[in-house]
């Protein structure tokens, strides 16, 4: 198959669960309390490949791909500096959390949500430092629209990143938090020189895991991540 279709039946797959294809996820989607939780949703938008060429090839990995990141701004309140899907919170003005994913992500990148087919949503994911349920928007940029930073306040930058970079075991580490004596380990990403972990490097390994793309990688090598 393509991988526009492994996108689009992982989009229907996922669709049709209650419970989270992994178990990052699933512990994530159990950390918090459904009836106080708000809601949210973020965009994980694939597209074909914009001008700038992967740095990694392999076979079986797609290289035609990218998927579109943001970068929180350094002054935020929550997440600060973080990397980030496109997405916030589902509004009253919004009909569900595709419509959610799409106006954020114009809002923040300036992408035209006309140009997004919307694949599929994936069970809803806990973020309980703030207290949301967040639900993974699957989507395809069958039109792509030139993106960039909106506001400032809110973004630092906005990027595509190859998705063959990502499956770069080189590319690939673990972060490691520490809370008292608890150690959390999760998996995390170092691309376009910053590093992708905590809730969105868990969703994104956990997708690329279900798609069937990912690669062996050395899951002893750890990062701390800056805070």
């Amino acid at each position: 198959m393509s991988a526009y279709a492994d996108l689009r039946e992982l989009g229907v797959s996922a669709s049709a669960r209650s419970t989270s294809f992994d178990a990052n996820l699933e512990l994530l989607r159990r950390s918090v309390d459904p009836a106080t939780a708000r809601r949210a949703a973020v965009l994980i938008l694939f597209g074909n490949l914009d001008d700038k060429p992967a740095d990694f090839r392999t076979a079986g990995v797609p290289e035609e791909l990218d998927v579109l990141l943001v970068e929180r701004a350094a002054t935020l309140n929550d997440h600060p500096g973080q990397v980030a899907f496109p997405g916030g919170s589902v509004d009253a003005v919004d009909s569900g959390p595709e419509a959610a994913a799409l106006r954020e992500a114009q809002e923040e990148t300036g992408l035209d949500p006309d140009g997004v087919v919307v694949l599929g949503t994936l069970p809803e994911v806990g973020l309980p430092v703030s207290n949301f349920l967040v639900t993974p928007v699957l989507g395809w940029w069958d039109r792509p629209t030139p993106v960039d930073v909106v506001d400032y306040g809110e973004s630092a930058s906005v990027f595509r990143v190859p998705v063959a970079d990502l499956l770069n075991p080189e590319n690939r580490r673990t972060a490691v938090m520490s809370h008292g004596r608890n150690k959390h380990r999760s998996p995390a990403f170092l691309v376009n020189g910053v590093l992708v972990w905590g809730f969105t490097g868990i969703i994104l390994s956990g997708v690329l895991e279900e798609l069937g793309w990912t690669l062996p990688w050395d899951e002893n090598r750890e990062i701390v991540p800056d805070l």
